[in-house]
């Protein structure tokens, strides 16, 4: 048997906003954009995993008012799971992302535990950790 990680959901604010720093900050590819009842599901990935992806969408889509607004509320609270990416390279990745304006929350350090990493807010306030990958 075996087991794999295929969907990641990250809840955004604004999509758009939340699609240009995932595919142009981040680079990753952008692979599906779904519209449903008013809210969109949008699919980004890495072309290095085409069978993993992440997938962009705002707290009430496909959701009841009530857990939509208790969605919201963490997400303005900035408490929600951040999401870690791995790089080949993340002393150039945290540089592309920091021209692209976004929030710094950690420059790239070695960590006592193993991996060189840095830390960025997403224009949501998702943080997003970018680690050295594994070899």
């Amino acid at each position: 048997m075996t087991i794999a990680l295929q969907y990641c959901h990250i809840t955004v604010n604004d999509v758009d906003e939340s699609v240009a720093f995932y595919r142009d900050a981040l680079g990753l590819d952008l692979k599906d954009d779904v519209a449903s009842g008013g809210f969109r599901w949008v699919t980004l990935g890495s072309p290095d995993q085409p069978e993993v992806a992440v997938v962009l969408s705002e707290p009430h889509a496909g959701r009841s008012q009530a857990d939509g607004d208790v969605l919201q509320e963490l997400l303005t609270k900035g408490v929600l799971p951040s999401t870690i990416f791995s790089t080949d390279d993340v002393d150039a990745t945290f540089e592309r992302v920091r021209a692209s304006g976004a929030e710094v929350l950690q420059e790239p350090i070695d960590q006592p535990w193993g991996p060189r990493d840095c830390a960025f807010r997403d224009p949501s306030g998702n943080m997003v950790r970018i680690q050295a990958a594994k070899s």
